[in-house]
């Protein structure tokens, strides 16, 4: 067995071991071939901090008008820009406007005052890092959440494309020793990576390595059949402008789930300003517009397939309930989350509202957090992936079905 990793950039393969390239491959095409169809979670995390009470706007709160006297969303009914009314208290961001129907038609769900109960003292990567551990307090967990998920409910059929994520790294949620791979671009996976893997091998000294590399290659030319760059989406989706890095990461995604190559975990970034110190109005709408035009294409794109799909999306805390004096807002605490997919239980806003009055806020400055992310990512796992134990998924932890929200299943 080799322990070393192969990232190869332009490939766009990322964090695969090299012993087990060739069957990665082989057994990928197999599972293409024979329409394999597992049920899969898409993980969307928001970078930089986004501000989830302007996505799903506390309208109902008189507090949040009182904080907010040049960046709040109007309430319902009060011009183009206003909120769109959920359930007579929350609306969404008007930019959000493509996932309005996901909801009312019971895709959709929305999980507020939700979060981490430690925030990394308010630092983006060390509140990133606690999100994508699953480990609050405890520095010294080094492995993601997701790969220990995967660690824990071996899979005889799996294939390595059983846990991918799009984007320019492996994410920590699923560094571990599970095995996990990163795509760049799909359309870029075979040729670039033939002719990456060729220089590899022929600088590579070992015989098991250039002893495998024909069977690669041969396997490669057959995997062509799945034909990336081909792929057209259902009609009447529009995932946006191809520089659109976030709709078309869902774009593959939804092709790899349709080519029945063995997903059951993906994960994408979605980078931008979410980090709103200043300004926060225009640099906000712009990636909100793309974040819902998104979500709802994959939705539309996927169809039936999306009842074995769930999609949950995060960020790794929320703003501050006040505005500064740049028109923006700063490290916060408690956020929104959202829920989207066949089984979720949705047009609903889950979680308790914990209110905006100053004597409600966390520290006299951020909404407070009344649902523990761990409990929102165990439900997934316990009810639409079906794992069986979840101690070593979240250390410290233990999990109990009484605290989960009931987003795909009876609320206890």
């Amino acid at each position: 067995m080799v322990g070393r990793r192969v990232f190869l950039s332009q490939g766009g393969l990322a964090a695969i071991g090299l012993s087990m390239v060739p069957g990665f491959l082989c057994r990928s095409l197999e599972a293409a071939e024979q329409g394999t169809r597992r049920k899969t979670l898409v993980v969307v995390f928001q970078r930089g901090g986004a501000d989830g009470l302007n996505m799903v706007v506390p309208f109902g709160d008189k507090a949040y008008y009182d904080h907010r006297p040049t960046i709040a969303v109007p309430q319902p009914g009060r011009g183009t820009d206003a909120a769109l009314d959920l359930d007579g208290f929350f609306g969404l961001h008007p930019a959000l406007r493509p996932l309005a129907p996901l909801y009312k038609e019971g895709h959709l769900g929305i999980i507020h005052a939700v979060g981490s109960p430690d925030t990394g003292d308010r630092s983006h990567f060390a509140a990133q890092d606690i999100m994508e551990s699953a480990a609050p307090g405890l520095k010294t967990v080094s492995t993601g959440w997701l790969n220990r998920f995967l660690q824990g409910e071996p899979d005889p059929h799996a294939t390595p494309l059983r846990a991918t994520s799009i984007g320019e790294a492996l994410p920590k949620a699923l560094r571990g020793s599970a095995p996990a791979v990163n795509i760049g671009r799909l359309d870029e996976f075979n040729l670039a990576g033939g002719s990456l893997y060729e220089s590899m091998y022929s600088r590579e000294s070992n015989a098991l390595l250039t002893g495998a590399a024909h069977d690669m290659f041969a396997a490669m030319d057959l995997l062509k059949k799945v034909n990336p760059a081909k792929y057209q989406a259902a009609e009447g989706v529009n995932y946006g402008p191809p520089n659109d890095a976030f709709g078309q990461a869902l774009r593959q995604i939804a092709q790899l789930i349709k080519a029945d190559v063995g997903l059951q975990v993906a994960f994408i970034d979605v980078r931008g300003e979410w980090d709103t110190h200043q300004g926060q109005t225009l640099r906000m709408t712009p990636l909100l517009q793309s974040f819902g035009r998104g979500l709802a294409a994959f939705y539309r794109d996927l169809g039936t397939r999306m009842e074995d799909v769930v999609v949950l999306t995060m960020s790794e805390f929320g703003r501050t309930a006040r505005e500064n004096g740049n028109a923006g807002t700063d490290h916060g605490h408690a956020n929104v989350m959202f829920a989207m997919g066949g089984p979720i239980k949705g047009a609903k806003v889950y979680g308790r509202w914990p209110g905006l009055a100053p004597e409600q806020l966390n520290e006299d400055r951020d909404l407070a957090l009344t649902t523990d992310f761990r409990d929102v990512f165990a439900e997934v796992l316990v009810r639409h992936l079906q794992c069986k134990t979840t101690d070593k998924i979240f250390p410290r932890y233990p999990i109990a079905a009484s605290r989960f929200i009931g987003m795909l299943g009876a609320e206890v």
